[in-house]
């Protein structure tokens, strides 16, 4: 983060003008250009508009991760780096052109102010917000600010009829980066990590050590969807499960020379059984733990292969506050393997489409289906890895679809169980408010028929009833609209708690911590084609 901060600042000084004379060797013809264009245009031309146009697009044939950030939405970019943000401290959704409060952050400036779940937003700064200007960006912009500073919100609640005015002055929001932290059973800790940021490492050493107060002695630690972030973070959290001196990852590129980061033997949880978990959603700084824990055999690795992001992204500011990521260097795993998946210069559309095409080609529930483009390489025992493409897990686990109907797929791409869940939510609080357990929460909507009530809804906005199709789907239904109400009236843990009761992978990982062998040995991996006898875990 320094040393972008420090080229940034050079290319400022060194190059003042026109932002494109970063590139200074053979731009002299994109430069002149310009300057033809606004001395002799036949109108008018707004060159910054111009350049801000064009830079996006010569960025784009370098390699699909080196990307143009404007002036606009650098804070939006780097908040969930920086850990926090500085805001009135709600989650909102917006349904029929109206802000609806979600969850109001425990101690954050909205709860103090008296603002509380389910109110809408209809008057900010004694303005009418509602209607088509009520936008995600726009609701953004309306409700984050400078520390300190005040705004005027005004709500309507459920039982009153004339809104209600609250000021709440703005302070700084934890962005949290560890989504959940429980015990699985008596024996197990659970952490699952959303995305690596500058907090991130802090929060794993709290959760680690809140765990060990409930006497852990096993760990699964919870990568899947994580879309990485920064190196560091990644590289202090391993530095916790490694013996001193245990090459965590390298970096190098073209200008920058091979820097590497070893274990300084100082970790608290060398010893300690440890599974990582994995899908095609587990990306950069995620992918560089997952592959130090695989390559060190420190811990066993199971779920999907992984995304495939190799590449290493240097924030370049500019003096008008935009900035560029910009590649500067491959990472590589202790065994020498790249993961990044292969990409054509300039043509990112098949990149796009890959995960796409992992499902087409069957890659989701067969482990023969995943391709090895990459050459072989060996951890520290021995056992074949492959570079290329992203981490293959040791131990795969297919994603199960054997309740999965074309009725339950359109209603989770027309969004209509997230509709639903919110409008029950909404409908239903004054009764569940009292629910502060997800176990009773949870079991409490089983006797609701919420599939049921989603069918009757779904029907009146477009989705006819197939009865056939619903039973079979009915599990899936339940816990999917369950999950989301239990989010809408606890939080993301409570979630996530409800999700790992019914979850393959989990019962896979804790019949290999229970059975003490989550230190990997040399030997084929295992593949899990039928679903793993049940765990009973924690209720």
């Amino acid at each position: 983060m320094v040393l972008g901060i420090m080229i940034g600042s050079f290319y400022a000084n060194h190059f003042s003008g026109n932002r494109l004379t970063v590139i200074n060797n053979g731009s002299n013809r994109l430069n002149n250009l310009l300057r033809i264009i606004d001395d002799q245009y036949v109108d008018k031309v707004n060159i910054d508009s111009l350049v801000e146009k064009a830079i996006p697009q010569i960025l784009a044939e370098l390699d699909p991760h080196s990307v143009y950030i404007s002036a606009k939405d650098v804070q939006t970019a780097t908040d969930d780096l920086k850990g926090s943000f500085s805001g009135v401290g709600i989650e909102f959704t917006i349904r029929q052109d109206t802000i609806r409060v979600q969850n109001v952050i425990k101690n954050g400036p909205a709860e103090k102010a008296g603002i509380i779940a389910g109110d809408k937003i209809v008057y900010v700064n004694g303005r009418k917000f509602v209607g088509k200007q009520v936008t995600t960006e726009e609701a953004m912009h309306q409700l984050k600010g400078p520390q300190g500073s005040k705004v005027k919100i005004g709500v309507l609640r459920y039982g009153h009829i004339k809104p209600l005015t609250y000021t709440v002055t703005r302070s700084e929001i934890p962005t949290k980066t560890v989504s959940a932290s429980y015990m699985l059973d008596k024996t197990t800790g659970y952490i699952k990590i959303k995305n690596f940021g500058e907090k991130t490492y802090p929060e794993v050493l709290i959760a680690l050590a809140d765990l060990q107060q409930q006497g852990f002695s096993n760990l699964i630690i919870d990568l899947r969807d994580n879309p990485g972030g920064l190196l560091q973070s990644a590289v202090q959290i391993a530095n916790e499960f490694l013996p001193a001196k245990k090459l965590i990852v390298y970096t190098a590129g073209r200008r920058s020379p091979r820097q590497e980061y070893r274990s300084d033997g100082h970790g608290a949880y060398q010893t300690m059984p440890l599974v990582v978990l994995i899908n095609e959603g587990t990306a950069s700084a995620a992918e560089i733990f997952s592959g130090a824990m695989q390559d060190n055999d420190r811990a066993t690795v199971i779920g999907r292969r992984s995304f495939g992001k190799g590449l290493v992204q240097q924030q370049i500011p500019f003096p008008d506050g935009s900035m560029i990521r910009l590649t500067i260097a491959r990472y590589y795993t202790p065994s020498g393997r790249c993961i990044q998946k292969p990409y054509t210069d300039g043509e990112d559309s098949e990149y796009a489409q890959d995960l796409i095409a992992r499902f087409k080609h069957g890659e989701y529930f067969s482990q023969d289906s995943i391709k090895h483009t990459g050459p072989a390489y060996h951890t520290s025992i021995g056992r074949v890895v492959y570079g290329g493409g992203g981490i293959t897990p040791d131990i795969f686990v297919p994603e199960d679809t054997t309740n999965m109907t074309s009725y339950y797929k359109q209603a989770v791409m027309d969004g209509l169980i997230l509709q639903f869940a919110f409008t029950y939510t909404d409908n239903n609080r004054q009764k569940m408010k009292d629910f502060k357990d997800m176990l009773a929460l949870a079991n409490y909507l089983k006797r609701q028929n919420t599939v049921e009530q989603f069918v009757s809804y779904a029907d009146k906005h477009g989705l006819q009833r197939r009865n056939l199709l619903i039973r079979k789907s009915h599990s899936l239904l339940e816990q999917f609209i369950d999950a989301r109400i239990i989010y809408n009236m606890l939080d993301e843990q409570a979630l996530i708690q409800y999700l790992n009761l019914d979850d393959p992978v989990i019962r896979v990982a804790l019949n290999i911590l229970n059975h003490n062998r989550a230190f990997p040995q040399k030997s084929r991996p295992v593949v899990y084609k039928q679903k793993p006898t049940k765990v009973h875990l924690r209720r």
